[in-house]
């Protein structure tokens, strides 16, 4: 409805941000933040939908304890957004650049 189409036209006009959280903050939830990272940014890729990471935030993060967190432990800030379309980067043929060994 009209609702859906004004929703659509705030997110062309202003990013959004998403912030991705683990309960925990060791090597188990770090994998599994990434493996769902990668989800997002494919679906987002396939969608046309820009993607930028925002690590300046991540290295102001404090390191108190978890209480501190109620929420979680943030792993990665995304904004999302449009952008102008840009060539793809030259990409060598695979056979050049596997190595057998």
């Amino acid at each position: 409805g009209a609702s859906a189409g004004r929703a659509a036209d705030d997110f062309s006009a202003r990013p959004q941000l998403g912030v991705l959280l683990t309960r925990g903050d060791g090597p188990q939830d770090w994998l599994r933040a990434g493996q769902a990272l990668q989800r997002v940014l494919l679906t987002a890729a396939r969608r046309g939908v820009a993607t930028s990471m925002l690590t300046q935030l991540l290295d102001m993060r404090g390191g108190g304890p978890a209480g501190d967190r109620p929420h979680g432990h943030i792993q990665s800030v995304i904004r999302f957004g449009y952008g102008p379309t840009v060539p793809g980067t030259p990409r060598r043929p695979f056979p050049e650049v596997l190595e057998r060994v």
